[in-house]
């Protein structure tokens, strides 16, 4: 392996290629951040809702895209990047920056206050009233310093009945005013329908959308990312313009679709022993482009 070119792998996983098959293939599905320029943006302007003084109208934030794109990985980075727990040293007090939740599966205002809580690990009584849950959480969040609530999949707020989503929309404002911090929405493009119930909703929202890739140098930079860190011991060249158009058609610009992809491909790269991403095991692995959102693995 010492006398190998690896010079395609970024200096700081050319170790990699010298593990086993196993190892390798492992390593693949490890979850591991590929920065590119819209998803630091988005991260750029939720640290920048973060450190803006507490005022009474708190600005919100609302990202949404299609699924499997990248929407939940990107705020799991930002709170790698600036929601790390600690204990303050003088206070003895502990600080959560940012508290990540789920939506509740369906519209209600005591589902949401029991996932925000489940996210702190705390007793709680799940057959108190909406009020007194809301009092715990909010006395909560204030002993913790929280300065940010991200709520994923903000879509799911739209399979109650209108009353209902105006309820928990109203629990959101109500726990934004009260605590004085920004929220952020992330889900699918169908969630800005949530902001519509209320023209209050709306105002409080900026809204940010993660769209598909277009076939362009942006992507190919992309691809050229992506390659660097598979532990291939041949280079594949995905930034080829063959290869490059094929992972497009297939993803569809998907970012999640195309991730999948590569590791399939990845996968069949080590096994096989050619140790590189070809145009035919591109298409042998063409499976993992959905068909109405379902994926054949056997035909």
């Amino acid at each position: 392996m010492t006398d190998m070119d690896l010079s395609h792998i970024h200096p700081d996983f050319r170790h990699v290629a010298g593990l086993s098959n196993e190892e390798r293939i492992r390593f693949l599905y490890e979850p591991r951040w590929l920065g590119y320029p819209q998803a630091n943006e988005i991260i750029r302007r939720m640290r920048a809702l973060m450190e803006m003084p507490t005022r009474p109208r708190m600005l919100n934030l609302l990202i949404v895209g299609e699924p499997n794109n990248g929407k939940t990985t990107l705020v799991r980075r930002f709170v790698q990047l600036h929601g790390q727990s600690h204990v303050d040293e003088e206070e003895g007090e502990p600080h959560i920056p940012v508290v990540l939740a789920e939506a509740p599966p369906k519209p209600d205002e005591k589902g949401l206050y029991v996932s925000i809580l489940e996210r702190f690990r705390t007793p709680y009584r799940a057959t108190d009233p909406a009020p007194k849950m809301r009092y715990q959480l909010i006395h909560l969040m204030r002993y913790c310093h929280v300065r940010m609530l991200v709520i994923d999949e903000f879509h799911s707020l739209l399979t109650g009945t209108p009353v209902k989503q105006r309820e928990v929309m109203n629990a959101i404002k109500l726990l934004c005013n009260e605590l004085g911090i920004p929220i952020v929405g992330v889900g699918t493009a169908e969630a800005v329908r949530v902001l519509h119930s209320d023209p209050q909703h709306a105002s409080r929202f900026d809204v940010v959308r993660l769209g598909l890739w277009d076939l362009d140098k942006p992507f190919v930079r992309l691809l050229v990312g992506f390659e660097q860190v598979l532990p291939l011991r041949k280079p594949s060249g995905l930034n080829r313009p063959e290869l490059a158009r094929r992972l497009h058609a297939i993803s569809g610009g998907n970012l999640g679709d195309l991730h999948r992809l590569l590791i399939e491909c990845a996968t069949e790269a080590i096994q096989s022993g050619i140790e590189c991403i070809t145009p035919e095991i591109v298409e042998a692995k063409s499976w993992v482009k959905p068909t109405r959102g379902i994926r054949e693995v056997v035909r």
